[in-house]
């Protein structure tokens, strides 16, 4: 949530892929629209640039999310192992690294702030595909970070989606029962100080709780 609202204040841009764009310091932009991570600086200053000079990048909501996503990790963990983990990192779309597994699930009424979740508009307009959708952080009850939005309610998500349907629709955007998180116990094994901490599972919620210090 901290790293979604960072992302909000730093300017970054709205684009396509097609007309995406990157602060070549860190980052090659790829012929699709994607942020490869050069190979003369490293994952974590690359990740940390966007939120400092975000007015330099432009890119669609999709490939914002998985920004932020890499952000709240490597505010989680050793700066090393993040960049050994995401040595030749990548941001597009909605293709995560392999070291940051995804677990999808449904039920949005059990949704928790730091969820992903997803407001679709069925009938988008076909001349603006970016507005298919918007894939969202969730803040609080009703409170999201969606890029461009920034951090709205739904009905604000949803009246900007409803403004880019295709002529003559009627049918409104919606939030959909959809929810994906980090697979928070997998990258727990890579937190500082792992093995002072109890790992736990309630129902669909992972868990780590600090141990006390003797």
């Amino acid at each position: 949530m901290a790293a979604a609202e960072a992302l909000s204040q730093s300017g970054l841009q709205f684009a396509t892929f097609s007309e995406a764009k990157c602060n070549e310091l860190y980052w090659n932009l790829t012929e699709s629209g994607g942020f490869r991570i050069r190979s003369d600086t490293t994952p974590a200053a690359g990740i940390r640039d966007i939120f400092t000079n975000g007015r330099k990048y432009a890119t669609e909501c999709a490939t914002a999310t998985l920004i932020v996503i890499y952000k709240a990790v490597l505010d989680s963990i050793n700066e090393a192992v993040f960049n050994r983990l995401y040595s030749d990192l990548l941001l597009y779309d909605w293709h995560p690294d392999d070291h940051l597994p995804l677990i999808g699930r449904t039920g949005i009424q059990n949704s928790y702030p730091g969820d992903l979740l997803y407001f679709k508009n069925p009938d988008f307009n076909p001349e603006t595909p970016e507005w298919r959708g918007e894939n969202v952080i969730k803040i609080d009850d009703n409170l999201y970070y969606g890029h461009p939005f920034g951090i709205v309610t739904a009905e604000r998500i949803i009246s900007g989606l409803n403004r880019n349907r295709r002529p003559g629709s009627f049918r409104s955007a919606y939030l959909t029962d959809d929810i994906i998180t980090p697979d928070y116990l997998y990258l727990s094994q890579f937190a500082p100080d792992m093995r002072t901490n109890i790992f736990a599972r309630i129902g669909v919620q992972y868990f780590v709780v600090p141990l006390p210090k003797s």
